[in-house]
C-alpha cells in the first residue's frame, strides 16, 4: 500500500490567557494551501483519509476529503507533540525572529509550554504504532493522513532507521510518500513534495 502523509496547513498564531490548549484554525493563506492540495490530488486515487484531531489537520483535510467523497477518520496517535501547549507560532515566524523558544528547540527542548516534557522516544513510538494501524487497515490501497510536522518526522526516522528527531522540516501540505509493504518492508519514495503550493508557502 502507499501511504500520503501530509502536513496541515498554515494555521494562525494563537497564545491563550487562561494556560489551555492552543488548538489554531488555518489562516486564509493555509486554507488556499488546503484548496491547492485537494485540487493537486484529484486526479489521484486515494481509498481513505486519517487526520489528526488538531483543528489546523481537521481543515486541511477538508477539501481533499470533499474531493474525493469520503469522510476523514480522526486518528488520534497522530496529534502532534504540542497539543497541550497554551501556544502555536509557525516554526518559520519563530525562527525568522529568533525567538528564545527557537533557540530551545534547537537545544533540545520540545517543553512548548506544556506541565510534562516531551519524551521523543515515547511520542515516536505512539506514532509509529498508529500509523502501522492504518497501514494494517488499509492492504494494497492508498491512503492519505493529514497531520504534523513531528509526527512525518518521527515515522519518516522510523523507515529510515535513524534517532533523529524533527531532522527535517515539511513544508505546509507537503506530501511525503511511503511505500509499506505485507512482508513489513517500508520505503520512502519521496519527501516534501511542495510543487503544488509552490506560490503559497511562507518566507
Amino acid at each position: 500500500m502507499e501511504l500520503l502523509l501530509i502536513r496541515h496547513a498554515l494555521p494562525t498564531r494563537v497564545e491563550t490567557d487562561d494556560g489551555s490548549p492552543a488548538d489554531p484554525p488555518l489562516t486564509e493563506r493555509g486554507r488556499e494551501q488546503a484548496a491547492a492540495l485537494a485540487a493537486w490530488l484529484a486526479d489521484e486515487r486515494i481509498d481513505a483519509i486519517y487526520t489528526s484531531p488538531m483543528r489546523r489537520a481537521v481543515e486541511t483535510a477538508v477539501p481533499l476529503a470533499a474531493a474525493h467523497g469520503l469522510e476523514p477518520i480522526v486518528e488520534d496517535g497522530i496529534a502532534e507533540f504540542d497539543r497541550q501547549s497554551d501556544a502555536y507560532v509557525p516554526m518559520e515566524e519563530l525562527r525568522a525572529t529568533n525567538d528564545p523558544r527557537w533557540a530551545a528547540m534547537v537545544a533540545g527542548d520540545w517543553t512548548f509550554g506544556q506541565a510534562v516534557p516531551l519524551d521523543p522516544v515515547e511520542f515516536s513510538r505512539t506514532v509509529v504504532g498508529a500509523i502501522e494501524r492504518i497501514v494494517a487497515a488499509h492492504p494494497g490501497q492508498q491512503v492519505a493522513v493529514v497531520a504534523h510536522g513531528g509526527i512525518i518526522n518521527a515515522y519518516a526516522a522510523h523507515v529510515l532507521g535513524t534517532d533523529r528527531f524533527m531532522f527535517f522540516e515539511p513544508g505546509y501540505t507537503s506530501i511525503n510518500r511511503v511505500i509499506a509493504a505485507r512482508s513489513g518492508q517500508r520505503q520512502l519514495r519521496s519527501l516534501n513534495e511542495t510543487a503544488h503550493v509552490r506560490d503559497l508557502l511562507t518566507a
